[in-house]
C-alpha cells in the first residue's frame, strides 16, 4: 500500500514490540497493530467478535505452520494477521487492513477486501 490521504499515521515502527501488538484509533474505530517476529507489520481490528471485548492487540503473536496469527487473551481463537479468518471457526473473521510503513512511521489504510 502507498502512503495515501485515506492512511492515518498512528506511531512509530519501533513502538510496536515485536510479536506484540498495539491498539490506536483509526477513523474512530479501534484497531491492533501487530508485529510479527520477523519485522513484518500487520493491522485488524481490536474487536474479539466471541467475548465482544476490544482486546486483540493484547492477544499472543505467533504462528499456525506458515501462517502469522494472534490468539485472543479471552478466548484464545487464532486470527490470520493477514486476512484477519479465525483458524478456530471458518464463520469469523475480523476486519483486516492495509498497513505500510513509511520513514518508520506506521501508516494503517482502508479495510481490506475480504477474498
Amino acid at each position: 500500500m502507498s502512503a495515501t490521504m485515506t492512511s492515518t499515521a498512528v506511531c512509530t515502527v519501533e513502538t510496536v514490540p515485536l510479536e506484540g501488538g498495539v491498539a490506536a484509533l483509526v477513523d474512530g474505530v479501534a484497531v491492533a497493530v501487530f508485529r510479527t517476529h520477523d519485522g513484518a507489520v500487520f493491522a485488524l481490528s481490536n474487536l474479539d467478535p466471541f467475548s465482544g471485548a476490544s482486546v486483540l492487540s493484547r492477544g499472543i503473536v505467533g504462528s499456525r505452520g506458515d501462517v502469522p496469527v494472534v490468539s485472543s487473551p479471552m478466548y484464545k481463537q487464532a486470527f490470520d494477521l493477514r486476512t484477519g479468518a479465525c483458524l478456530d471457526d471458518d464463520a469469523v473473521r475480523v476486519t483486516a487492513y492495509d498497513v505500510s510503513v513509511v520513514d518508520g512511521v506506521v501508516l494503517v489504510g482502508a479495510p481490506r477486501e475480504v477474498t
